[in-house]
């Protein structure tokens, strides 16, 4: 233990989740905005959005100002994830993180401000980050592909109403694997999670398909469908 420090900081760190399309083969996949440092230590690498809480706010309000002020997003989906404060997580200085994540839809994420300083990476190709944020991230992979599989947190990354296919294409983003069409529509249908608008896509060939809503009265983290081959 560095025998110099003789205090302990607080701060926030947010990790955002967000389904962005690839411009290789058209599909989507998960990837999360970083923010590169501009000073020490680690000055140079990218880490994960976040800084310093004020005295006079909370945690949430602590997690929302820095998301604004480094990315310019305003996520509707924040949630305390966990805190990390291993003693020599950052040099010189004893820093506890509690480490928000946020979930947000392409509309919300077109907003983010990308630039030199700020930029999108694939969630499972990461460069080396800066302190501890690639367990961080990985942390937070394993809860959302852990929370898919019992819950209805994929409403969070779509529109109001949407297609099966659609839905499916987000289970397959998160958990990097193609899901049996026909066993996925059988198991979202019999979850009552979703509800048939008895709306149908507009301008589709042939037969289209019918769109569907999450049925508002059940929370996100209420049992749901399992997203399994």
């Amino acid at each position: 233990m560095n025998e110099q420090v003789t205090a302990v900081s607080l701060a926030v760190s947010t990790v955002i989740f967000a389904l962005r399309d690839d411009d290789d083969n058209g599909r989507s996949s998960l990837r999360i905005p970083l923010v590169r440092r501009i000073r020490e230590p680690f000055a140079g690498r990218w880490a994960l959005p976040g800084g310093p809480i004020e005295a006079a706010e909370s945690l949430g309000e602590a997690a929302g100002r820095n998301l604004l002020e480094t990315t310019g997003l305003e996520p509707t989906y924040l949630e305390q994830l966990y805190a990390f404060g291993d003693v020599e997580r950052s040099a010189g200085e004893r820093v506890v993180s509690i480490v928000y994540w946020a979930l947000v839809r392409p509309a919300e994420a077109d907003r983010a401000t990308v630039g030199d300083n700020v930029r999108w990476f694939p969630a499972d190709e990461l460069p080396e980050l800066a302190f501890d944020h690639n367990e961080i991230v990985a942390y937070a992979l394993w809860r959302l592909r852990t929370k898919l599989e019992y819950s209805r947190i994929a409403h969070a990354f779509i529109g109001e109403t949407f297609t099966i296919a659609e839905l499916r294409g987000v289970h397959e983003a998160i958990l990097q694997r193609e899901l049996d069409p026909a066993n996925f529509r059988r198991q979202i249908e019999s979850s009552k999670a979703i509800i048939d608008t008895g709306e149908r896509v507009t301008g589709a060939r042939h037969r289209p398909p019918k769109l569907y809503r999450y049925d508002s009265s059940v929370s996100l983290t209420e049992n749901g469908p399992l997203s399994r081959p």
